[in-house]
């Protein structure tokens, strides 16, 4: 058996240990978030076991870490409680602002089909959830099982409001792989200084384990003996990784261990074998570790990846995964995290994520296009009258910056209410260039509140290629409302004519979240079967504020089931 003893470094490295429903029926699984400013002596980081209960609304213990300072928090907790379901499961979600600031919630990665009212970007599918004000989320978790999260979709907030999402399968029905003996949540974020500057702070703390719903004592005998009375210790743990870090791409690495990656983004991979995980912002990874290795303490170390001549902070989270029996001042096997730069290692990888493509799990990759699209990503420097050099950093697609709206763009849908926004997205950019080659002079670009509009069931290419202006760099897209396939990357510029025979149409791994190379292109199939207004963004917090960011608006099919459902009485105002 092991236990896993954390201590964060530079990113805040958080566990949390979920006792998950065995024994229940798809059901309606209600929960209640409360939002509130959390400002003790110290800053709090809460570790919890989280059960299956109506309402999450109990304070936990806190932790001390560095320095006082006030953040925004979930029913005290950070990161905030894992709302367990199972497929096809609907959950409500209550949530409840206590604070000064605008708030909403998303459920990223989760379908929402034909609810893009409880999907909860800000200005997007809803107005925010004033200071004071509450908003029930009901949306069906059709279709889907694994890990996914929930976070903050206003300001900057889900750097601490934020926590897992896990969909076990329905009930009876196994893993399409060995069952786990235990399965561990883990959150990878990072915690800033009001300057913006990565906290450098210790802390440790012991992770328990809990049995029948009742914490084992962190005595190692104690431990020990109550493995004892359970006919063994197990060896194999499923960790449930979250990225919520705001702007790194991670590396994983267990000492002497190996993972056996079995999902990402909440679908089902062919499992394979690695000694390295890349996740990046807003993805997901589980992933089996074996404890068959001799009794000893080893080293996790996380740490960014950025292949770009970006500057990161490129200190090194550390904890160390001990087995039992093993003191706490045993010496830690170690292991060398890759260097920040390693693409090879990133792109190994990501080749390597397969989707499973079974008779009960089939990969349905689009095989006509409707919609081919081809899109660039970049940053510019457009003039700024109130900043202090008369110009501001800014980030597009196709050259255009988007300009958030002050009414929801899925109500301005809904209600056909003119002048928020217009359907004109260009489809690929007005003026082609060397897009990886030496860049245009001008890095100013076009400002607007453009969406690019889809029917019902039509099928989607998209090509997302990353351009040099200012600086190359990875981007994490995230889509809203879809999960799609990815059936190509590359690096320099795509190749209309060469690339796609290449394209991998048979099991392209299925995802929510993407990263697009530095200086190369990814190449993305899904069907819009699910009307509504649905976002698209880099999940890297900084280009998102920026203006890296779009939506497609698809329009209703035939009859109400292929139809945005009416909006709930309790929509917030803006």
């Amino acid at each position: 058996m092991a236990e896993i003893w954390w201590r964060a470094v530079a990113a805040a490295l958080v566990l949390v240990a979920c006792a998950f429903p065995a024994t229940v029926e798809c059901r309606i699984r209600n929960y209640k978030f409360n939002v509130r400013s959390f400002h003790k002596n110290d800053v709090v980081w809460m570790f919890s076991v989280v059960l299956l209960i109506n309402n999450l609304v109990v304070m936990a213990n806190a932790t001390k870490l560095c320095e006082s300072k006030p953040i925004v928090t979930v029913n005290g907790r950070f990161p905030g409680p894992t709302l367990v379901a199972r497929e096809d499961d609907t959950v409500t979600v209550k949530v409840v602002n206590h604070v000064k600031y605008n708030v909403s919630i998303h459920w990223h990665g989760v379908r929402q089909l034909r609810t893009g009212w409880a999907d909860g970007p800000a200005y997007i599918t809803q107005c925010p959830i004033q200071p004071g004000g509450t908003y029930v989320y009901k949306f069906t978790l059709t279709g889907q099982r694994g890990t996914l999260w929930w976070h903050a979709h206003v300001l900057w907030l889900r750097a601490t409001v934020h926590g897992a999402i896990v969909i076990l399968p329905k009930l009876g029905v196994p893993y399409p792989f060995p069952k786990p003996n235990k399965e561990v949540v883990v959150v990878l974020g990072t915690v800033y200084r009001s300057f913006g500057i990565l906290m450098w702070c210790l802390f440790q703390f012991w992770l328990k384990k809990l049995i029948n719903g009742e914490w084992w004592k962190s005595d190692t005998e104690a431990v020990i003996n109550q493995a004892q009375k359970l006919g063994g210790a197990p060896n194999t743990y499923m960790l449930r990784i979250v990225n919520a870090a705001l702007n790194e791409e991670l590396f994983v690495r267990i000492a002497n261990h190996k993972f056996t990656v079995v999902e990402v983004d909440a679908v089902y991979v062919k499992p394979f074998t690695t000694d390295t995980i890349l996740i990046a912002p807003g993805q997901t990874t589980n992933a089996i570790i074996t404890t068959t290795q001799k009794a000893g303490k080893y080293l996790v170390a996380v740490s960014p990846f950025m292949d770009a001549p970006i500057a990161v902070d490129n200190r090194t989270t550390t904890a160390s995964l001990r087995y039992s029996g093993i003191l706490t001042s045993s010496n830690t096997k170690l292991v060398a995290p890759p260097p920040q730069n390693s693409t090879p290692v990133a792109n190994t990888f990501m080749n390597s994520l397969r989707s499973l493509n079974s008779a009960t799990y089939p990969a349905k990759v689009p095989l006509t296009i409707n919609h081919s699209l081809f899109f660039t990503i970049g940053l510019g420097i457009n003039p700024c009258a109130t900043c202090v050099n008369g110009s501001s950093v800014v980030a597009d697609i196709n050259n255009i910056t988007f300009v958030m709206p002050t009414t929801a763009l899925l109500q301005a849908h809904y209600f056909n209410i003119s002048g928020v926004f217009t359907d004109d997205f260009p489809s690929k950019p007005s003026m082609p260039y060397n897009y990886t080659g030496p860049q245009p002079t001008n890095l100013a670009t076009n400002k607007g509140t453009k969406l690019y509009r889809l029917p019902y069931n039509s099928t989607v290419q998209l090509v997302l290629q990353d351009t040099g202006m200012i600086a190359a760099e990875s981007h994490p897209i995230h889509l809203h409302g879809f999960n799609f396939f990815v059936v190509g990357r590359g690096i320099g510029n795509f190749n209309p004519n060469k690339d796609p025979k290449s394209f991998n149409l048979v099991d392209p791994v299925e995802r929510n979240t993407v990263g697009v190379p530095t200086g190369g292109w990814t190449a993305i199939r899904f069907k819009a079967d699910n009307p509504g207004v649905w976002f698209m963004h880099c999940h890297l917090e900084v280009h998102t504020t920026w203006g890296l960011k779009m939506a497609f608006v698809v329009d209703n099919g035939e009859g109400l089931n292929e139809s945005v459902i009416p909006p709930p009485a309790d929509l917030p105002k803006c």
